[in-house]
């Protein structure tokens, strides 16, 4: 079509410029934007920065006196930096963020002015029915609040005619259920910091503060705009539901680690600028796998932080790519049979200065390593099917199992190193067959392990990475909410079990105590333990030896929401309550639902009056044409492909009238249009191709 070829020549013409910021000026816009310690120190009074200071370190609950004085400090920063508005930024269970604007702008007397109370600052009050609940909350039923989070510091987002102060909240209903992803993820941090300093005091280490750390590795796709408004199934759904695999795609790993191309890092630099000012530490940027997807990581940071830096990074790369006549994709599975996007969760502990996660080489530090090592792992055994959870989507149920993506199997990696660690543990022998020789953990150390001691696999859902856990199974377009709450909860039941036996011990045989507990826990729990390539089919089936669940879809990945040992664990720490998890399974099973029968919708409306009659008139021009050896056979295979095409069409509205098999339905039809894409002449064939768009930028 011309528009295909048009756009091809315009895309092709672009010439790429930046005027940014270089060098040493980072350093005076970075977090420019963030009403950060160094504000609040600046702009409060002593006596409210203290106690402020207090909440935000966890020592203290928040103290109402404050509010003022903070509001009055934070409303005076943000006009300072031309803000208008301010607005509660919460994290409904949409899985994106949600702000409702509103002034400044009050009256004294007759006089317009400037005011912001501590009231409106800790306290909102957005209608809760339009945001899913799973039943929680009704049409007739729509109070809700936002409450603000201290622990996470205001910023400002700036717009072409203005700014709008943004104050981290939580959400819940007028009844007090959760209604967003915050709130447990807050409460399940607390849960294990509580944990990890009543498992700290088991070994007599002095108090210090407890941090959960958090960087998040972002993949993304992108694409031209041009070619994006004309894929109405990228419109719709995030991804395209035809189109044939190019001869080149990614065989020849050539775009890993490549060059970048001027127009990408252009976009890469601009977006960097936006998050410095946002005070996200956006550190790495590279070309991913795939041709046009492209990684961006940051430094580890607290955990809660992390998260919500997350979802503006999400925010700050489509933003940009739109700025640049691009579109930022950030669906797991834009483009079939090529490589799709994910979120790496890395996951850790710290206690004071100390990594938990590190194995060190003091004897005391090994012991702590290997009993929080230990935790983790009786944690994943025991509650693979709830991270697996966490990674629910209709969008990861084509990445998990695909190119480098890990499999619906949830295991863990620990390394060779390790692994020759547990096995003299569980066994009393090495991995290696030198001679036997009991690991005493306290009186002889542990072999010092190097940070970089184990080899990576990506193949590895959860992979132990040298002082910190890679979650590599959350999709791209996923909040790390969700997988970070369930996580924390886990091991800090994990932690609490372990710390139940080590508080029996006596000081004399403490050591030898503690050895045959890890013994007895490893070996009930190393099952989940796989050092393998997690892409093989015989992983399958050495998983359902060991037990493991292979939960493949989000129907079945969700319901262990409903299971009511996993309740009574939420319950039991104060995390979700059981109304709470249904409401939840309701809400993922509903998101599912809607986005399968709009993809079937897209998918049907696509082929019925885009591509079929390109496809007929193709035809009959051909048949028209006569009938040689070069003719008949095109015909005859072109109207075998158009009869495949109109039964699967037929199959996949009677599978959206009864709402059963729409995907398989839907993968049906793509299969003949996708053939059809190769017999039909290029000049006239309706959508931008795969070839055009991962390669032309």
């Amino acid at each position: 079509m011309q528009k295909r070829f048009d756009a091809v020549c315009k895309i092709s013409d672009r010439r790429t410029a930046a005027e940014l910021p270089q060098g040493a000026k980072v350093l005076e816009y970075y977090a420019e934007d963030v009403f950060d310690i160094e504000k609040m120190a600046a702009h409060l009074p002593k006596s409210a920065y203290k106690k402020l200071m207090a909440t935000m370190n966890g020592m203290q609950p928040l103290d109402p006196s404050i509010a003022d004085d903070v509001a009055t400090a934070m409303k005076e920063w943000a006009v300072s930096r031309g803000a208008t508005h301010y607005t509660h930024w919460f994290q409904p269970l949409t899985g994106g963020t949600a702000e409702k604007h509103d002034s400044f702008l009050e009256f004294s007397g007759d006089k317009a002015i400037f005011e912001f109370s501590g009231k409106t600052l800790t306290v909102g009050e957005p209608d809760a029915s339009s945001f899913p609940s799973g039943g929680l909350r009704s049409t007739f039923e729509a109070r809700g609040y936002t409450a603000w989070d201290p622990t996470s510091p205001a910023f400002i987002k700036h717009h072409a005619n203005g700014a709008t102060l943004c104050i981290p909240t939580v959400f819940c209903s007028y009844t007090g259920e959760v209604l967003d992803k915050k709130t447990p993820l807050l409460r399940s941090t607390q849960v294990l910091k509580r944990a990890v300093t009543r498992l700290m005091k088991c070994f007599k280490q002095p108090e210090e503060p407890v941090k959960i750390t958090l960087g998040v590795e972002q993949e993304y796709f992108l694409v031209d705009k041009k070619f994006y408004l004309q894929r109405p199934d990228l419109l719709q759904t995030g991804r395209t539901l035809y189109g044939a695999p190019p001869a080149k795609h990614q065989q020849l790993e050539d775009h890993y680690f490549g060059s970048i191309p001027p127009r990408i890092l252009a976009f890469m630099t601009e977006v960097e600028q936006e998050l410095w000012k946002l005070g996200i530490p956006a550190k790495t940027r590279h070309n991913e796998v795939a041709p046009a997807q492209f990684e961006l990581a940051p430094i580890y940071e607290d955990l809660n932080l992390a998260v919500d830096h997350n979802m503006l990074v999400m925010e700050v790369l489509r933003q940009t790519a739109e700025r640049n006549g691009l579109v930022c994709l950030l669906h797991e599975k834009p483009f079939a049979g090529i490589n799709g996007s994910g979120k790496h969760n890395n996951w850790g502990i710290a206690y004071g200065k100390k990594n938990l996660l590190d194995p060190g080489s003091d004897p005391a530090e090994n012991a702590i390593f290997l009993t929080v090592l230990t935790a983790v792992i009786h944690a994943l055994d025991l509650h693979s099917d709830l991270l697996r959870t966490a990674t629910s989507g209709i969008g990861n149920d084509h990445r998990l199992g695909a190119n480098e993506a890990p499999p619906a199997i949830i295991s863990m990696f620990v390394g060779e190193q390790l692994q020759e660690v547990i096995e003299k543990l569980t066994k009393g022998t090495s991995a290696s067959n030198r001679k036997a020789s009991a690991l005493r953990i306290g009186i002889d150390a542990l072999p010092p392990l190097n940070r970089d001691a184990t080899d990576r696999n990506r193949t590895s859902p959860f992979a132990f990475t040298g002082n910190k856990f890679e979650f590599r199974a959350p999709g791209s377009s996923q909040s790390c909410a969700e997988a970070n709450m369930i996580l924390n909860t886990i091991v800090a039941e994990a932690l609490d079990e372990l710390s139940d036996q080590i508080e029996k011990f006596k000081e004399k045989t403490f050591h030898a105590e503690l050895q045959a507990l890890l013994k007895r826990e490893i070996s009930a729990h190393q099952r989940v333990i796989f050092n393998g390539d997690g892409y093989k089919q015989d992983w399958i089936a050495e998983a359902t030896k060991r037990g493991l669940p292979n939960l493949t879809s989000t129907p079945e990945a969700i319901k262990p929401l409903l299971d009511k040992d996993n309740q009574k664990l939420f319950e039991r720490y104060g995390v979700l309550n059981k109304t709470e998890l249904e409401s939840r399974y309701e809400v993922f099973r509903e998101d599912y639902e809607r986005r399968l029968e709009i993809e079937g919708r897209v998918a049907l409306e696509l082929a019925k009056s885009v591509i079929r009659p390109v496809v007929l008139k193709e035809y009959l021009t051909l048949k028209s044409a006569g009938s040689d050896a070069v003719i008949t056979p095109v015909c005859i295979e072109l109207a075998e492909q158009i009869d495949q095409m109109n039964a699967s069409i037929t199959s996949l509205q009677q599978a959206l009238d009864t709402g059963n098999e729409i995907r398989e339905a839907i993968g049906w039809l793509r299969r003949s249009i996708d053939t059809l894409e190769g017999l039909i002449d290029d000049s006239v064939w309706p959508l931008p191709k795969y070839r055009e768009m991962l390669f032309i930028y």
